[in-house]
């Protein structure tokens, strides 16, 4: 191979790392805006990688495309009802407090509307008095610390003074706030919903492990980070914030077994690929917890996920890269334009991609 080859080859790989190339049109009507009843009644497009072929099919055909002896892997977080409205202390001001992260027992870093009101020091009052937070500290990425003082249990207040923290792109009412919630959901602290999980029913999920499927549920509270814009043209430049992960040694050594049989792990969803690429060490998933800031991009190769359940996501979207290095970046973009021109919904309460 000649330099002026390898030079071109080079270039194109790089222009590939560019934040426009994960870019593509969608329009605003096919934004889900209202979760489908019941829950697998969801469409579900499946790109195979090695044929390139896209066909479609509903979610609960889910068994049908699977197979004896894979392993499903779930994340069991739990979104808590993160958003807080209130009144800044002596003015009456509104004020509404997202929490993102738990630093300390009473302590979080939080993101603050309007920030500019709210100086370090100052008080914000919810439930008249019931919750008071207190700005601690502006953080250097704009993020608040925010202290909370109260009487009771934090968790039984923010169930009576919180709100479900639906994406801005949801304008809808949701009426029921478990539909926000998988049907599997325990583990709580999440400010965003692992949205793939969210099309199995607790009828599918016993199908599919009467077919000799197997289920395993693994931990990683979502944080806002995932969703966060890519603002780098070099997607090389942009940084992932942390989220907490757990992997308990059931759970590994389970997938580890699957893995050395040469049986298939599918991965239900961005947050449970995430935690098992961060959690993978010459081979195998090594239990354990801590925080995780993997960013998988195209060029990484995965050496534990081998299929991938997701939902469809936003263009440029740290996600879309994700799948990208999964799937190749063509085949992805190819599978999207059939989306749109199909009409599958888009987001959280949209429809499903299975990527064999």
């Amino acid at each position: 191979m000649n330099s002026e080859m390898l030079s071109m080859i080079l270039l194109k790989e790089k222009d590939r790392l560019n934040v426009s190339d994960f870019d593509f049109e969608l329009p605003e009507a096919l934004i889900a805006q209202h979760p489908v009843e019941p829950r697998d009644a969801s469409r579900l497009m499946v790109v195979n990688r090695k044929s390139g072929s896209i066909t479609h099919h509903t979610f609960r055909d889910l068994g049908s495309l699977l197979k004896k002896g894979d392993i499903l892997v779930l994340n069991n977080t739990r979104v808590i009802p993160a958003r807080l409205i209130g009144e800044k202390e002596g003015t009456g001001v509104k004020i509404e407090i997202l929490l993102l992260k738990r630093l300390e027992l009473d302590v979080w870093e939080a993101l603050v509307k309007p920030g500019k009101r709210l100086k370090v020091g100052q008080r914000v009052s919810f439930g008249h008095g019931i919750l008071v937070g207190e700005l601690k500290e502006i953080l250097e990425n704009g993020n608040r610390r925010i202290q909370f003082s109260y009487s009771g249990m934090f968790e039984t207040i923010l169930d009576q003074l919180g709100e479900m923290p639906l994406p801005p792109y949801i304008s809808a009412q949701l009426e029921d706030q478990e539909r926000y919630q998988t049907v599997y959901a325990k583990e709580r602290g999440s400010v965003a919903a692992p949205t793939a999980g969210l099309h199995f029913t607790p009828e599918l999920l016993d199908e599919l492990q009467k077919k000799g499927i197997e289920i395993v549920k693994i931990l990683l509270h979502v944080g806002l980070g995932t969703f966060r814009p890519v603002k780098v043209e070099d997607i090389r430049e942009h940084a992932m914030h942390s989220e907490y992960y757990r992997v308990d040694v059931e759970a590994a050594e389970r997938i580890n077994r699957v893995k050395l049989e040469g049986r298939r792990v599918i991965a239900v969803g961005t947050t449970a690929a995430r935690t098992l690429e961060s959690v993978v060490y010459e081979g195998k998933v090594v239990p354990g917890e801590g925080w995780t800031d993997i960013f998988i991009y195209p060029g990484y190769s995965f050496q534990i996920v081998d299929v991938l359940l997701t939902n469809f996501h936003f263009p440029k979207s740290t996600l879309v890269m994700l799948v990208s290095a999964l799937a190749g970046r063509e085949l992805i973009l190819k599978a999207y334009e059939t989306a749109v021109q199909e009409s599958y919904r888009f987001y959280s309460f949209g429809d499903s991609m299975l990527i064999l």
